[in-house]
């Protein structure tokens, strides 16, 4: 086992920081629940950004199905020759080994808490939708969420997201194979895209929460 990932300390609730400060290697990005269990997600600065195709292949890959499961997701990429998912697995950055493409749900609260422009997002009912958030996530509207505060993820920060970037998650699309979900931030659209296309990867970690 990922000797960083086995030694992953387990938090309060109580002790968690503001959304945006950093923590455990990154930053905390909001919290997701996974059959009971709570989670804090870090989401890596700019060192913990990379780029590639989903994966050459268009077979499903059964193993990456999860919202909430961004390692475990990531590790079935890997195992089905994803060079994208086998780079982030063999990413070490800020004294930290376990990082992984985010799930959907982990991606959106990468949008939601870190949007980096100003500009209106795209609501359409469905984009921003979070069933696996703590609180859930509804839908996005024009105006909500609103550029982050936190200054190293605006727009031309050191650490923020690429506007003109599709940036992928782990979650392949259940019911076509050769696509996978992602998300774009310069108005939080969410998507499925070919695998076979290139695009970044935000890397993430998630440690339980008591």
């Amino acid at each position: 086992m990922n000797q960083a990932l086995a030694a992953a300390p387990v938090f309060a609730a109580s002790a968690l920081p503001a959304i945006g400060a950093p923590l455990e290697g990154g930053y905390f990005t909001g919290i997701t629940i996974e059959n009971g269990q709570m989670f804090a997600n870090v989401t890596a600065g700019a060192t913990g950004e990379l780029r590639g195709k989903w994966n050459e292949s268009l077979d499903l890959v059964a193993g990456a199905m999860s919202r909430t499961d961004g390692l475990s997701n990531t590790q079935a990429m890997a195992a089905a020759g994803s060079e994208l998912a086998l780079a982030v697995l063999a990413l070490t950055t800020n004294g930290f080994s376990d990082w992984s493409i985010p799930a959907r749900d982990q991606q959106e609260l990468q949008y939601r808490h870190l949007k980096p422009t100003d500009r209106e997002n795209y609501a359409d009912g469905i984009d921003g939708v979070n069933p696996g958030s703590l609180p859930v996530g509804t839908a996005y509207t024009d105006e909500s969420p609103m550029q982050t505060t936190v200054e190293n993820f605006r727009a031309g920060g050191a650490d923020a997201f690429d506007d003109d970037e599709w940036y992928w998650s782990s979650t392949q699309h259940a019911d076509y194979p050769a696509g996978a979900w992602g998300q774009v931030f310069d108005n939080g659209g969410q998507g499925n895209d070919h695998k076979s296309y290139a695009g970044a990867a935000r890397a993430v970690r998630r440690l339980p929460i008591q």
